[in-house]
């Protein structure tokens, strides 16, 4: 039965010097939640019609997915969205162009001078680790999510805590001292790794739907915050463990955090609305996990949705360049260059030569024809290997995305974006010659 429960709160000794409130000791109220495996769940009749509903865009995203020459193109600029997104969630913005140029820069060897950027790109990391391993079989465990912290926070200011659930009591919004006017207090420190195991043993489970069982994990493991830092990043990498380990997606990630950053007001009464107190098949329980449970199954379904117009533009703009280049042989190095583009849209001579195969001469030269048609443009000039080009129609695609999903409407002509986002860059093809 889940409830709150009353603990003391002794003051800590370096808050010596500072006002009586951050200085006080006293009560305060801990949320304890109910374990989830093997439970039972009640679903309304319009949430589980929600949640199908989610499921099959999301399973038409993916498949529409693999029609793509190259589909891991598509999945790292989507994954690259999400991560963004959910960094964003926490404090973290960087804009798509930004965070190409840092990753590229990382790509040959140099430490990204834009720590924020270096944050997100550490994001991606996380997920893509995470990803990578659940779809090689590995169950989701504890270890899996403590690994998937660590890529996390490893780059960050408190690479001490990395891969480590805490072992102190947190809390979320109040004051820094103490937790008495916190917006939420997580579980004590000592129930974290039991609650951790039954969410794993939960999410290894088949018994529900998989967009549901998504919702319910990822608000589990936000109820229980089994981190210092880096909570909401991890958790919300959970539901594309969720959703990878129930092959409900096989290529891409929707960028469901894009639409829970939008939403931020409707997401975080949802998680919320999880924690009730007796138990869990009080009215109480039910309405709660409902009303989070049509949250999260809309802004999946308006994610896939969104996801496909962006595969659909990828789609088009790899069919214009190939147009352009039509006199050149469809196997040759520069049309296997267009294949992998839209995932590298900032990309260095010798990433190219890496992800061809081909000589660096052969790969200089596909891109000067590249240059040529005006699909890329020289962005840093610097040793051969060391080039940099850009394709802006990929940048600009993305930077849209993010723009569009940052919008309820779903449209900022319609309905301005309720966050920052990128500025809108409406550009021609890059000829050679252009400013960028």
């Amino acid at each position: 039965m889940a409830k709150y429960e009353q603990h003391t709160w002794t003051p800590r000794p370096d808050t010596i010097g500072l006002p009586r409130t951050a200085r006080q000791g006293g009560t305060y109220s801990v949320y304890i939640p109910d374990k989830l495996a093997n439970r039972a769940f009640l679903f309304g009749g319009a949430e589980a019609a929600d949640a199908a509903d989610a499921e099959r865009a999301i399973l038409d995203l993916d498949r529409s997915a693999t029609t793509l020459a190259d589909t891991e193109a598509l999945a790292r600029l989507l994954l690259r969205a999400e991560s963004v997104a959910s960094s964003h969630i926490e404090g973290l913005i960087v804009a798509p162009r930004r965070l190409l140029r840092a990753d590229a820069a990382r790509q040959h060897g140099d430490e990204p001078r834009d720590v924020t950027a270096a944050e997100v790109l550490a994001n991606i990391d996380a997920m893509a680790y995470a990803i990578a391993a659940v779809n090689n079989g590995v169950p989701i465990t504890p270890e899996l999510l403590r690994e998937t912290h660590r890529h996390l926070l490893e780059p960050a200011a408190l690479s001490e805590y990395a891969g480590q659930t805490r072992t102190q009591q947190n809390w979320i919004g109040g004051s820094s001292y103490n937790p008495f006017s916190a917006a939420f207090v997580p579980p004590p420190w000592e129930m974290v790794e039991p609650l951790l195991d039954d969410l794993c043993e939960f999410c290894n489970e088949d018994s529900l739907p998989s967009v549901a069982q998504a919702a319910i994990a990822h608000a589990q493991f936000e109820t229980i915050h089994p981190f210092v830092d880096g909570n909401g990043r991890v958790g919300r990498a959970l539901i594309h463990l969720v959703f990878r380990r129930r092959k409900l997606t096989t290529a891409v990630s929707p960028p469901v955090s894009l639409i829970l950053a939008t939403r931020a007001r409707d997401y975080i009464a949802g998680l919320s609305g999880t924690r009730y107190d007796g138990p869990p098949d009080s009215q109480q329980a039910v309405d709660g996990l409902n009303m989070w449970l049509g949250t999260f199954a809309a802004a999946c379904t308006r994610a896939a949705a969104d996801a496909t117009a962006f595969e659909q533009r990828i789609r088009k703009i790899q069919d214009g360049w190939r147009e352009r280049l039509s006199s050149i042989r469809r196997h040759s190095i520069t049309f296997r260059i267009i294949d992998v583009l839209p995932g590298t849209p900032i990309i260095t001579l010798s990433e190219v030569q890496k992800l061809t195969g081909s000589s660096l001469s052969s790969a200089a030269e596909a891109m000067k024809k590249l240059e040529t048609a005006g699909i890329v443009a020289p962005l840093l000039a610097g040793r051969k290997r060391r080039q940099v080009y850009q394709a802006r129609e990929v940048v600009d695609a993305f930077a849209d995305l993010e723009r569009q999903l940052a919008s309820p409407a779903g449209d900022t002509r319609v309905e301005a974006p309720i966050r920052g986002v990128p500025c809108v860059v409406r550009s021609s093809p890059v000829l050679p010659g252009s400013s960028l």
